[in-house]
């Protein structure tokens, strides 16, 4: 397929899928073309998947009970520390993405993005469409209502009356994450309403309320995330992103994805987890350990064990999205390739093992490309949901491409 072949038939396939984004930051983002596998490969991911969140959600009861300087030691804000204790549902979160790298015929897991993950419609709705384009098998088939009922039960087990005000949340101007909340919204099949983060009103110790004064009692704000949440204050500056946390420390306002969710976005769990298996510690069985080490990576909160055994690693922050402020360095300690972006250099740095991205082939508007490639993999209250490709640079950022994935 030649390049103007390419871009008209792309064109007109997603002109027909509603309320989407094949284009982002005016550069191409959804690819029309498909990343072939096989079954086998996607219920490795599934399997892998599960036990990989097992670990995490173990892991997330041991931190609750962690003393206070220890979770300071962590990196996480002094201002979020009551109300990471909170456990308001069973899961410790209802949507959260763990980026995969395929390695040895099994996984490894770069990190989990428990709190405000993305690629959500990419991957249980538009995949569908494109596979059925492609000819092939939907290897997410039955999981749009599967994320739906898990949506819809979260919500449900934080109803604490008879009435309820359910708000979803986002930035209006941001195509991405206006379309995500939209899309979450009509899979609830609850009665809500969108209100943009702008239009959110607070009362400090009493409630958050809609455009029309009405009070909240669900909001539902799956790409704002906590770390920006604790830094909002209004026009009087007054520090209202820390007033909306202590109205869900008061029981006054819940919120999904849950506090649990930000307790696990903290990439220095990571570490945590790494440091009990090398202890083999008692907390976790031998069976986990197992899991542990076929799964997860070296990840230490400094870089002296990698320099010592000449090992190539990546230093990332303890909070960050999209690849931004992430560097690969050389087992000398040599920088080697970063991210341009520096946002978040205030947070804690981890040091992972580092291991390359696999590369694979695929058609753009620029004619064939190589790139790098990792999975995302869904958890939907703690269970494996759908798979989806991103292809790009060797540290995948928001200019990677969305590769759809279809069974042969």
């Amino acid at each position: 397929m030649n390049s103007s072949s390419y871009q008209q038939k792309r064109k007109q396939f997603f002109a027909k899928v509603e309320n989407f984004w094949p284009d982002l930051y005016g550069e191409e983002y959804a690819l029309y073309d498909v990343y072939q596998t096989n079954r086998d490969f996607v219920k490795m991911i599934h399997q892998a998947s599960g036990r990989i969140g097992s670990i995490f959600y173990k892991t997330a009861k041991l931190l609750r009970q962690a003393d206070d300087e220890i979770l300071l030691e962590m990196g996480f804000p002094r201002e979020t520390l009551s109300f990471l204790r909170i456990t308001q549902l069973k899961n410790e979160s209802v949507i959260a993405r763990l980026d995969l790298v395929p390695y040895g015929g099994s996984v490894k897991c770069l990190e989990l993005n428990s709190d405000t993950p993305t690629f959500i419609k990419e991957v249980f709705a538009v995949n569908e469409f494109i596979c059925s384009e492609f000819g092939l098998e939907n290897p997410n088939t039955g999981m749009e209502e599967k994320l739906s009922e898990a949506v819809q039960s979260s919500i449900i087990a934080s109803i604490t009356q008879s009435k309820l005000n359910l708000v979803f949340t986002a930035h209006h101007d941001h195509l991405e994450d206006l379309n995500t909340a939209l899309y979450l919204q009509k899979l609830t099949k609850l009665p809500a309403k969108f209100v943009p983060l702008k239009s959110l009103q607070i009362k400090q110790g009493e409630g958050l309320y809609d455009e029309a004064g009405n009070k909240i009692d669900i909001l539902y704000r799956q790409t704002y995330p906590i770390e920006n949440l604790i830094l909002d204050k209004d026009e009087q500056d007054h520090p209202i992103g820390l007033w909306l946390l202590e109205l869900v420390a008061l029981g006054k306002l819940s919120i999904l994805n849950p506090p649990s969710a930000f307790l696990l976005q903290n990439k220095t769990v990571h570490a945590v987890i790494w440091g009990l298996h090398e202890q083999r510690h008692p907390y976790f069985t031998s069976q986990e350990h197992e899991w542990i080490d076929e799964y997860f990576l070296p990840t230490y909160l400094e870089p002296d064990p990698f320099l010592k055994t000449g090992t190539a690693f990546v230093k990332k922050p303890s909070f960050g999205r999209e690849g931004d402020t992430v560097e690969i360095y050389d087992g000398k300690g040599m920088l080697k390739v970063e991210d341009s972006h520096k946002s978040y250099m205030c947070y804690t740095p981890v040091y992972q093992q580092y291991i390359e991205l696999p590369e694979v082939s695929f058609t753009s508007e620029k004619g064939v490309q190589t790139g790098h490639m990792i999975i995302g993999s869904f958890l939907l209250n703690g269970e494996p949901g759908g798979i989806g490709c991103r292809v790009g640079n060797p540290i995948t950022d928001n200019l990677s491409y969305f590769l759809p994935i279809g069974i042969r």
